[in-house]
């Protein structure tokens, strides 16, 4: 009984001298904590490793999900906002074909280009307007930005524009500088030819030509496009000169017809 009762007694004051070990000097414990932790490491992650792998699985899917909702939301927002941007720019545009038109003493009907010609895409376009809005062939094609062509062709309800930039457009113009007169014509470059200059007409590269009062169709003072070469020329006596037209054929979506 006697040695029982001791054996308890060892028992408490090892775990007695143990507590008070741990309470009064942890720090002799750390090491023999770090050793324990490091052999238990390795068992433990072995253990862990296959519930790790689920969870990545899982959060994969789920991650990969949200991307695909994310993505699909962020294509649907850039959609709108080129659609935003597009109505602005088209609003932008109209803003200034109106005040344009308001400016004009002229009248004028506002049309829309609802096609091209595939076998002269840059030479001739189809627009909105015809015989029942008064067009009528000849007149003339311009928008904010200068001269455009005139009506070629007139049918009920559209009409062809040929450019100025096409062989068969003609128009009496003027260097706005120094007043010289000469003929417009178009050309099969992309480029406007000006001629019957006189020989020692003072015109410069930059120049900018208007159309001129001498003109049976175009009202005085549009903007037609600047000089960009100048050459003797071959048919006349004088000079003659190449004109880059102010308005772009590739960029026309609305276009003003001058009726008077």
């Amino acid at each position: 009984m006697f040695g029982k009762n001791r054996k308890s007694l060892v028992y408490l004051l090892i775990l007695l001298v143990s507590f008070f070990l741990i309470r009064l000097k942890p720090e002799l414990f750390v090491p023999l904590k770090s050793k324990v932790v490091s052999v238990l490491s390795l068992p433990i992650s072995i253990v862990l490793s296959p519930f790790q792998e689920i969870k990545k699985l899982f959060l994969f899917h789920w991650t990969y999900d949200q991307y695909q909702k994310l993505q699909k939301e962020n294509e649907a927002l850039k959609a709108r906002l080129i659609g935003l941007q597009e109505v602005s720019i088209e609003n932008q545009r109209y803003e200034k074909l109106l005040e344009f038109k308001r400016d004009l003493i002229f009248s004028s009907v506002t049309a829309n280009v609802i096609g091209r010609d595939p076998s002269n895409w840059n030479a001739v376009i189809l627009i909105d307007k015809g015989e029942h809005d008064g067009i009528h062939a000849g007149m003339p094609v311009v928008n904010y930005l200068g001269v455009i062509g005139k009506v070629a062709e007139v049918s009920s309800g559209t009409s062809k524009v040929i450019f100025l930039t096409d062989p068969n457009f003609s128009v009496a113009a003027l260097v706005q500088r120094s007043r010289e007169g000469g003929l417009i014509s178009g050309s099969l470059q992309g480029l406007c030819r000006m001629r019957y200059l006189d020989p020692h007409a003072d015109i410069k590269i930059g120049d900018v030509i208007v159309t001129s009062r001498l003109s049976s169709s175009f009202p005085e003072g549009l903007f037609i496009g600047e000089v960009v070469t100048i050459q003797d020329s071959k048919n006349s006596p004088g000079v003659e000169c190449m004109v880059n037209p102010a308005v772009s054929s590739s960029q026309i979506e609305e276009v003003i017809i001058i009726k008077k």
